[in-house]
Formats: structure tokens, C-alpha cells, sequence
């Protein structure tokens, strides 16, 4: 896993073998961010990544300058992991929460400029994850939500979607 740009471009990190996670691709990565370019000005953005995984997006979102990261990640490993990459960062504007993304979003009280959210592709609550998103008022105006899923989703006629894009098997429906 690598960071693409900002100010730890280039910096790797090796992603254990045992991990279930899958994180995304270097390729996907790049264009979604080329994308959110347009949207989001990471300077002094707070982030919340959801289903965190490796910790991918939140330590893009963490070079490129956002204020706050706040990362969401049930797997102990996983957290450790992250936790791991952000102390060879001497990175520290960043929560990292483990726990339940479901419970998490029902008790935030805090709102974002960005929301990232990467679960199992096989995840039954997955379609509901936009609607508790916005029913837990944790977009800011004019903020911005990002969904990763499998193409057997389809969010389209959602009445916060805005915009799909597809690399290779990424899918990411974005939501206003």
C-alpha cells in the first residue's frame, strides 16, 4: 500500500498476508482522488473514514492536509495496523476508533466535509449506509459522502447522489 501524494507521498506500507481487508487499488485510489479534487479542498478538512481496513484513505486523506482524519474500524488488527502507520508518520490529527461502524454513526454528533466509507462489498446494510449518513445530519453543507462498492449496487436514484464512477470492479457512488 502507498501513499500517491501530498505530504507523505511515496511512503509504503507492506499489508500483512492474514488480513481479510481489501484495500483499494493503488489505480482506484489515484482516479477517485483526481475526482474529489473537484469537490473537496482537503486543506483544513475534517475526514471520516468508514470501514478503514488497512487505513488506505485515511492516511491519503492525512497527506493531503485534511485538519482531522477520524478513522472507524472494527478488526483489532486492522487497527493496529493503522495505528502502526500513523506512529511511523508522527501523524497527529487523527482519531482512530475501534468499534462498530453502525454504532458509531448512530452516537456521532460530529460533522464532516468528507465521508469515506469502504465496507464489504457483501455487506447486507450496505444500501442503507447513504441514508444513515444523511439521517445522522454528519455531512456538513456542501460536504461530500463517497460510497466504495461492487457494481450490483446501483445508487442512482438516491435523492443525494450526484455522481458514479467505475475502475475496473471499484465502484464509488458519490452523495451531496
Amino acid at each position: 500500500m502507498r501513499i500517491i501524494t501530498g505530504l507523505y507521498r511515496g511512503r509504503h506500507f507492506d499489508i500483512p498476508r492474514t488480513f481479510k481487508a481489501r484495500p483499494t487499488t493503488d489505480f482506484a485510489k489515484e482516479n477517485l482522488f483526481n475526482v474529489l479534487n473537484g469537490y473537496v479542498d482537503f486543506d483544513d478538512a475534517a475526514a471520516l473514514d468508514l470501514f478503514s481496513g488497512t487505513g488506505s484513505i485515511s492516511l491519503e486523506l492525512l497527506s493531503r492536509g485534511c485538519r482531522q482524519v477520524v478513522s472507524v474500524e472494527a478488526d483489532r488488527e486492522h487497527c493496529l495496523f493503522i495505528r502502526q502507520c500513523l506512529k511511523k508518520l508522527s501523524a497527529e490529527n487523527h482519531l482512530l476508533i475501534r468499534g462498530d461502524v453502525f454504532r458509531f454513526l448512530k452516537s456521532c454528533r460530529q460533522q464532516f466535509d468528507l465521508i469515506f466509507a469502504d465496507p464489504p462489498y457483501e455487506l447486507t446494510e450496505l444500501p442503507q449506509i447513504p441514508d444513515l449518513i444523511f439521517q445522522h445530519d454528519l455531512l456538513r453543507g456542501g460536504g461530500l459522502f463517497v460510497l466504495e462498492h461492487g457494481k450490483k449496487h446501483d445508487f442512482s436514484i438516491h435523492s443525494r447522489f450526484i455522481e458514479h464512477r467505475a475502475y475496473g470492479s471499484v465502484n464509488f457512488s458519490l452523495f451531496r
